[in-house]
């Protein structure tokens, strides 16, 4: 890997930092090795929102390579709506230019004292005045950059209104609508006054052997391009499970609420590609392209994917694919992860609906289930932290907290539930209690396991979609798989044989790792980011499922199920080798796993 870029924004010192060897090889790229390179900054007393905290964008081994869906980065930090350890995923083309311009990650500490944005330009970097682009939305700021710079090939990423407003859940947008949108990292760039980085460059990305390796990724991409999963995401994009889903009882409705919604099928993948759907989209290389573009009339623009579609749809119970499009688009522009927002607003029309909440918490506006234009005005008011905005942009937990109903919000750790009913899909209930950066999908996106793709070669055993204790194991397993798609940066659509990604990353690292040593590579850094959140403050107490979850549906394909969740997290605990009581790895876990250094933070 290449050199880390590290700005200052305080004092205007810039620098390179190169990557120890040995951590490249124990954690890989990624989230996992932000991990590693953050550990000793992230303190657990460190504010969030203050000049010391670190906001670090980071490629992995594979990203720009042209392999099987590595056009990504990620962003890593502490979060400001969870207090936790954050990372947010991102595709597009935005990382994969950055290597070409010489660097693999952008380290950002301090402060500037105005707006400013960043430009690297082929191992050059400027930091440039943002004053007159800062109040713009993410799409038009994009384009003021690159006018600005007058350059082909430029690609920006950057924060919108909602994080210079200080929205908690505001995220990071570049290439028109790709996102790192949870966790609230876009507020903490705001907060360092850094409205954008701009990037462009033509080196080459270094490999161990550039030949084997580009003649695998032919051939990989040629068997991913053929694959049946593939081809569901590239015709009906992400929203293509939200048939299935719902007739699982997956889909969630009304805030968690119900299990059933007439008329849901007007919201599905297929009816997109039949109605409004123009084209598709792909990121940096990826023969998947399962980005939707849509015509509502006026002109394209980007379509909504699974969890937007279902956020604002079924979730408040809106059946117009055209406003739920808008309501998505309207989050992109003001810079809004569209799960947080949509399910911050379930749970303001639930307790509008129970009474907790009134037309003079709200201004006047009636909150009535299947009312995109009372979402939307709820939208423009959050964004700009305005009337009961001001409440939501902190998020469900605190808007519950607010009205004496935390209870009531659909949330882990301060991060908002993501629309995959773990009491259709139970080893969900395990991935969304004991992520490292709150309730996520995408830590293990399980419920594809609890529909039967169960992965033998990673030691992953089929249970029942609403088994129990029995499948926390396989849960461990997966966490650590996908942990190393986050290192990589692989998009966790690439439906390939877990031989082939191990064969990826040895072609491209010049490692010789097996399958096992992969799944450790992943275990390690997931035991990393829980003692980053243990010294935060984090406690087994914390492990949890909010009540919603915990009640039974009343009608739907999942209807009637309590989830074990008490004897699933207990076996989960064993297979993790995390002490019972605390939470905490235990000692001989970390030494197993080489984090020996954590043991003193953790078991002083």
């Amino acid at each position: 890997m290449q050199p880390i870029l590290v700005i200052n924004l305080s004092n205007g010192e810039i620098e390179e930092y190169t990557l120890p060897n040995v951590w490249r090889e124990a954690y890989l790229g990624g989230a996992s090795l932000a991990a590693r390179l953050l550990y000793a900054h992230l303190r657990g007393d460190l504010d969030p929102l203050s000049d010391e905290a670190p906001l670090l964008f980071l490629n992995g081994p594979l990203s720009g390579t042209l392999g099987p869906a590595v056009g990504r980065f990620v962003v890593c930090g502490l979060s400001p709506l969870t207090g936790l350890w954050a990372e947010s995923n991102c595709g597009g083309f935005w990382g994969p230019e950055l290597r070409f311009a010489g660097y693999d990650g952008v380290w950002i500490v301090g402060r500037a004292a105005e707006p400013v944005y960043v430009w690297i330009h082929h191992g050059r970097v400027e930091v440039r005045s943002a004053r007159l682009i800062w109040g713009q939305d993410t799409y038009r700021t994009q384009e003021t950059i690159k006018g600005e710079i007058g350059l082909p090939g430029v690609h920006v990423a950057c924060v919108g209104p909602a994080a210079e407003n200080g929205v908690l859940f505001s995220g990071i947008f570049c290439d028109h609508g790709r996102t790192a949108g949870r966790t609230g990292l876009g507020a903490v760039m705001a907060t360092k006054n850094l409205k954008a980085i701009a990037v462009r460059g033509s080196g080459t990305i270094p490999l161990a052997d550039a030949q084997a390796y580009h003649a695998l990724r032919l051939t990989v991409n040629r068997a991913l391009k053929a694959d049946n999963q593939t081809r569901v995401l590239h015709e009906l994009g992400t929203s293509g499970v939200a048939d299935f889903a719902d007739y699982l009882g997956a889909m969630p409705k009304r805030y968690y609420r119900q299990g059933v919604m007439p008329d849901v099928d007007r919201i599905s993948g297929s009816t997109m590609a039949e109605t409004i759907l123009s084209g598709t989209s792909a990121c940096h290389g990826c023969v998947i392209a399962c980005g939707r573009v849509v015509d509502l009339g006026t002109g394209k623009q980007k379509g909504p994917e699974y969890e937007t579609l279902a956020g604002f749809g079924p979730n408040l119970l809106i059946d117009d694919l055209r406003a739920i499009t808008r309501l998505g688009d309207l989050c992109d522009r003001y810079g809004m992860d569209t799960i947080s927002m949509s399910n911050t607003l379930g749970l303001a029309f639930h307790l509008f609906e129970r009474g907790v909440i009134s037309e003079k918490d709200t201004d006047g506006l009636v909150l009535r289930w299947g009312d995109p234009q009372a979402a939307e005005a709820l939208i423009h008011r959050t964004a700009q932290r305005q009337g009961i905005g001001e409440l939501l942009g902190r998020g469900s937990r605190q808007l519950g907290r607010y009205f004496g109903a935390e209870e009531e919000a659909v949330q882990v750790n301060g991060l908002e539930v993501a629309y995959h009913d773990p009491r259709a899909v139970s080893g969900m209930a395990l991935s969304y209690a004991t992520s490292p950066r709150g309730a996520c999908h995408n830590q293990s996106d399980y419920f594809f396991v609890d529909w039967g793709q169960a992965e033998e070669t990673l030691g992953l055993k089929f249970f029942d979609r609403q088994a129990g204790a029995e499948k926390a194991a396989n849960v461990a397993i997966h966490q650590n798989w996908r942990t190393v798609f986050n290192a990589l940066v692989m998009c966790i659509f690439a439906n390939l044989p877990p031989q082939t990604v191990v064969d990826l990353i040895n072609t491209a690292c010049g490692y010789g790792w097996t399958i096992e040593d992969a799944l450790r590579c992943g275990e390690r850094a997931w035991n990393l980011k829980r003692a980053i959140n243990i010294r935060r403050g984090l406690q087994r107490a914390h492990d949890t499922l909010p009540a919603p979850l915990r009640q039974p549906l009343p009608d739907g394909g999942a209807a009637g199920y309590v989830i074990p969740f008490e004897e699933m997290l207990d076996a989960y605990y064993v297979a993790r080798g995390w002490d019972p009581i605390t939470g905490k790895p235990l000692p001989d876990t970390l030494r197993r796993l080489g984090l020996e250094e954590m043991i003193s933070d953790l078991w002083p």
